[in-house]
């Protein structure tokens, strides 16, 4: 063996050396450490991606170009959330000369802006500043938060690996930027951890403030409403297993889906309070698909945009078949009935509300419990260390496809 040969051999053996070393010391943090080493490892990756698409950023409607990080996650929807918190929401709904509401602040969650405003107030930052670090520190707590009910369903080797599908996820760079996700995320993660222990009545609270931070109250409360059913003919047909509920649980669901039902109206309730029109919060919404809500109907129509009249017909049942299949598979089925349900309702809450387009990947992220469903498909390492590598791969995709502006030919831009 030459020389040449045996010091690439030494080379080789001291990095794995070193790596294995590394590993084992890793190993012995507690959990919550290893959890934040983790996402702000994640965060530090997406945060590269960010400053490399930033250094090719050309003219926008924001800043000049090769603007610097911070600039640069502060577009899109995170100029309304700071314009919210300095300006309020309109107490009259504004509108074009035909009469038709057009882009306003109540399209936004009050949660997420309310408390950079409050942070803001305390600390003196600026509104970009204060929507940022609320937003990083809320994935923070998201990543714990989904920890911990992984590990319900888990050891924590493969939640640990659910944890890294979460955080390198290819939209997950929006866990570092001034939008309401990452709050949500936290939210409803710890809303989710809760109805798994069967907290009902501690869960009341969480589920409230959740309907505040983003749209998911109604398929959240939907969820419950599916769960107490099931939970009720569990206990009429007599099956005695562990999660088989007594009458004080069951009552304590019941109110805590009530409580949610209740709470997902709150906030279009406050936008006609405020404006004086019942349909404040549904008519502002609207106005970013460019024509009135129709139940499924724009699943349909981006089918036939994409795939033509045939399989464009065909696409939305094939996509709707696939998901449920999905969850039946034996991974998905390890994740429980709490977990499947919450995905299940979702997913049926997006195809019967949402305008598909680009910025359904970022909507898709509330489906997280997939996470650990795709980290129990396989113990392989190299499966694994794949799946992140690719989700990094697509993370790049996605920042310079869809956050960095480039104009489009008619005009604006794909939304992130």
């Amino acid at each position: 063996m030459s020389t040449n040969t045996r010091g690439r051999t030494g080379a080789a053996a001291s990095v794995s050396a070193f790596a294995a070393r590394t590993g084992d010391a890793l190993r012995r943090w507690p959990w919550w450490l290893q959890v934040g080493a983790l996402y702000v490892a994640a965060r530090l990756v997406s945060a590269c991606v960010f400053m490399a698409a930033a250094l090719h950023q050309g003219p926008n409607p924001w800043f000049p170009p090769t603007p610097d990080y911070w600039k640069f996650i502060n577009i899109w929807d995170a100029r309304w959330y700071g314009r919210i918190v300095t300006d309020g929401y309109p107490s009259v709904l504004p509108t074009d000369d035909a009469g038709n509401v057009q882009e306003n602040a109540w399209a936004f969650y009050p949660l997420f802006p309310a408390l950079g405003r409050a942070v803001s107030g305390l600390t003196g930052w600026s509104a970009a500043a204060s929507l940022t670090v609320i937003a990083v520190l809320s994935g923070l707590a998201a990543a714990l938060a989904v920890y911990s009910l992984f590990r319900h369903k888990a050891p924590h080797g493969t939640a640990l690996w659910g944890v890294t599908f979460f955080a390198s996820f290819p939209v997950s760079p929006i866990l570092q930027v001034p939008y309401a996700e990452p709050l949500t995320l936290f939210l409803l993660a710890m809303a989710l951890l809760l109805v798994v222990r069967h907290r009902y009545l501690w869960a009341m609270p969480v589920v409230v403030v959740l309907c505040l931070s983003r749209p998911v109250g109604v398929p959240f409360a939907v969820m419950l409403g599916l769960l107490f059913i099931f939970r009720l003919v569990a206990r009429i047909r007599g099956v005695q297993q562990p999660s088989t509920p007594g009458l004080r649980e069951l009552a304590s669901l019941a109110g805590l889906t009530a409580v949610c039902g209740a709470a997902a109206l709150l906030w279009p309730a406050a936008a006609w309070a405020a404006t004086g029109d019942i349909e404040a919060y549904t008519k502002t919404e609207t106005v970013w698909r460019g024509h009135d809500l129709v139940l499924f109907k724009p699943w349909f129509d981006t089918g036939v945009d994409l795939f033509g009249p045939v399989l464009g017909v065909v696409a939305p049942f094939v996509f709707a078949s696939l998901f449920g299949l999905m969850l039946f598979i034996p991974p998905v089925v390890r994740l429980g009935v709490e977990l499947r349900l919450w995905c299940a309702c979702y997913m049926g809450y997006l195809l019967l509300f949402l305008h598909p387009q680009t910025s359904t990947f970022r909507m898709l992220l509330p489906l997280f419990p997939m996470a650990l469903g795709a980290a129990l498909l396989s113990r392989s390492r190299a499966y694994r260390g794949t799946v992140v590598t690719m989700f990094v791969l697509l993370q790049i995709v996605w920042v310079v496809w869809l956050w960095a502006w480039a104009q489009l030919p008619g005009g604006g831009d794909y939304p992130p």
